[in-house]
């Protein structure tokens, strides 16, 4: 009995945020009904993770101590500044102590 009461716990912690994630993709998709799509789409612009996918993942990584580095790697990445001509020399040079800014077209 505890087992089967277990079994039903985890598959509403999976069935359910998957659910929710794919009335999310189909409503985004289809764009109605309209006034859900807009917010759904305004939410999605953040960059954050719906909330189907978010508790998939954490499931996920409550039974796989890889996926935990993945996600706290995936953290750390969006806390960095995004550089995206590292190693190019720079466009800009500001000198402080002479009062100048250079900048390259």
């Amino acid at each position: 009995m505890v087992m089967m009461a277990g079994l039903l716990f985890m598959a509403v912690l999976v069935i359910v945020p998957f659910t929710l994630a794919s009335i999310r993709h189909l409503v985004v998709r289809s764009g109605h009904p309209a006034w859900l799509s807009r917010r759904l789409n305004a939410r999605s612009r953040s960059g954050s993770l719906g909330l189907g996918a978010a508790a998939t993942e954490e499931l996920h990584a409550f039974f796989n101590a890889n996926k935990r580095v993945q996600i706290e790697q995936r953290q750390a990445q969006l806390t960095l500044p995004d550089d995206g001509h590292a190693g190019a020399p720079p466009r800009t040079g500001i000198d402080l102590d002479g009062g100048t800014a250079v900048v390259k077209r």
